[in-house]
């Protein structure tokens, strides 16, 4: 990871709403901290479908983005019931890997921030290119 999750909401692109569940907390009704991934992850597959690559035709074109890294800071619990904006960003990109930043709010204050690198791979999980799209943020584009 060689990014700092920015902490203005503004500097994302995309932002995708959750409502926790309950069966996500804990017998305090806070959200376990296991339960931020899959946050991250159901806010990434739609942030790709967002600007034209939804995951399920990644796939198809015989490409998989293998997660090689996650990191998840936890400012302020989240809990039971809140709606969470989980903001979604596209990080550096290489040949070979890119990274997502995210931030977590609830009515606009933050409660947490992450980053995840992905790296591409085939189906049999050997490691490929990235697609020209993904590899084009790298000069600035949306990708879209």
């Amino acid at each position: 990871m060689s990014i700092e999750p920015p902490t203005d909401a503004s500097a994302y692109d995309f932002s995708h709403r959750i409502r926790v569940r309950f069966a996500e907390t804990d017998a305090m009704g806070i959200v376990h901290h296991s339960r931020y991934l899959p946050y991250l992850e159901e806010a990434r597959v739609e942030y790709l479908r967002h600007i034209g690559h939804p995951y399920n035709e990644i796939r198809a074109e015989g490409v998989d983005m293998a997660v090689l890294e996650a990191g998840v800071q936890y400012r302020q619990p989240l809990k039971f019931d809140d709606v969470v904006d989980v903001h979604v960003a596209m990080g550096p990109v290489t040949r070979a890997t890119f990274q997502m930043v995210y931030l977590l709010t609830v009515d606009g204050v933050i409660h947490s921030t992450g980053v995840t690198v992905h790296g591409a791979v085939t189906p049999e999980g050997r490691a490929t290119r990235l697609p020209q799209w993904l590899r084009s943020f790298s000069n600035g584009s949306s990708g879209a």
